[in-house]
């Protein structure tokens, strides 16, 4: 199995290999509802919980600290992020509560990367739209889901409620990072929630900007 895509990880190193270092303090202003998914995520003591497209760590850092009694994971493909991730996790002082990995989310191993069967709490913060085939990493997360346990997703909006303008400036901004915000979303949320026997909460955010959906497995 390929833990790895080639391509898409040497990319994702090209473009963050010297943004990493200003990624958190510049990406604040505009990936919103990122801390209101981390309050949502609502781990217990015990539960597991795994970041995909974990980046810099940042968020890692602020769910480890939420939920002090919750083992956490995160996983990227990108090796330079990964590098700021552990700087990230180490300098909180969290090394013994938060593993890491390289990885591919469209074909992600936990037992192989981290020797668990699944997770509790899987949560995507403005992954979705950097990852080419993105169906799939969704479809994947749902299969390293432990029966009971829910997928958490913020990503960019259609910006519905907003100035025309705004969207136009904005999407075309993002494809400078290669970052697409995905229309069909929610749709295609509502169809893999009905594949794997899951229900789907989704709520559009500051008049559309962001999106956050929680997929729930049944037990």
């Amino acid at each position: 199995m390929t833990l790895v895509e080639p391509g898409h990880s040497a990319l994702m190193d090209r473009v963050y290999r010297n943004q990493r270092h200003v990624y958190d303090l510049t990406r604040r202003y505009y990936l919103l509802g990122r801390d209101r998914l981390i309050a949502g995520l609502n781990a217990k003591p015990g539960m597991s919980v795994l970041e995909v497209g974990c980046g810099t760590g940042r968020n890692l850092v602020a769910a480890s600290r939420s939920f002090p009694r919750a083992a956490f994971y995160g996983m990227d493909i990108s090796s330079e992020m990964l590098a700021t991730a552990r700087s990230a996790v180490c300098k909180a002082r969290l090394e013994q509560r938060v593993s890491l990995a390289q990885g591919d989310a469209t074909d992600f191993d936990p037992g192989l990367a981290f020797g668990v069967s699944g997770f509790d709490r899987i949560f995507m913060s403005y992954t979705v739209s950097m990852i080419p085939v993105w169906r799939e990493a969704i479809e994947q997360a749902m299969r390293n889901l432990a029966p009971g346990g829910s997928l958490h997703i913020v990503d960019f909006g259609q910006q519905e409620q907003l100035p025309g303008f705004f969207r136009i400036i904005l999407f075309a901004w993002l494809r400078w990072f290669h970052v697409a915000p995905r229309a069909a979303l929610r749709e295609v949320l509502q169809e893999i929630a009905e594949t794997h026997g899951a229900t789907l909460d989704f709520q559009p955010l500051h008049r559309g900007y962001s999106w956050l959906a929680v997929l729930h497995r049944r037990p």
